[in-house]
């Protein structure tokens, strides 16, 4: 009897698991390729899905576009990171927008400040970027209530903005000459 509910315990799990990859193949989540097309050699193919801006990708899930924005190409992170490289930073998370910085004091062990920057847009714009300094002064051994400093604030925000459009127009710049190596000013359906 015992061997009887073994036996049969095995059958049914196969059954399951048989039913389970029948059940995957028809909800799309296997896709039926050309071995001609894609290499062999993983290395290759994973280099090829990254100049595709491909992604791993669980069924007929839509969205995104393919697409990314490393931190390298957006002009207001590499700024926000330039301007604050003398503090310690606690937490910077590109996916999220924002940079916190531990707390730093210069010289004066009883003042620290301690930044946030959120960035809410891409763009170099005033309202994309929102800073807030918090300050403490007191004994490191006390703890003791913090504030803002909206004048320090203002001044970050304000270098930072004038960092970003500085690495926005070499970009340009070196898009601009880049086509011009290759022509495309050249190119008589391109003028007016």
């Amino acid at each position: 009897m015992a061997t009887y509910n073994l036996f049969f315990r095995k059958i049914t799990s196969l059954f399951l698991l048989l039913t389970f990859l029948v059940t995957l193949n028809q909800c799309g989540i296997y896709r039926k390729t050309d071995a001609r097309k894609i290499s062999p050699n993983a290395k290759e193919r994973v280099k090829q899905n990254m100049e595709q801006g491909r992604r791993i990708k669980f069924g007929n899930i839509s969205g995104g576009s393919g697409s990314f924005d490393f931190a390298s190409s957006n002009e207001m992170w590499r700024a926000s990171i330039e301007i604050l490289d003398f503090i310690p930073l606690s937490s910077a998370d590109y996916g999220g927008g924002i940079i916190i910085t531990d707390w730093y004091n210069e010289g004066d062990e009883n003042s620290s400040v301690k930044i946030m920057v959120r960035f809410l847009s891409n763009e170099i714009r005033a309202d994309g970027i929102k800073i807030k300094v918090f300050s403490k002064n007191c004994k490191p051994s006390i703890d003791c209530p913090t504030t803002n400093d909206d004048e320090l604030s203002n001044e970050i925000k304000l270098a930072i903005l004038k960092q970003a459009s500085i690495y926005k127009n070499k970009t340009i710049q070196k898009e601009a000459e880049e086509l011009r190596k290759r022509g495309a000013f050249n190119n008589p359906s391109l003028k007016n």
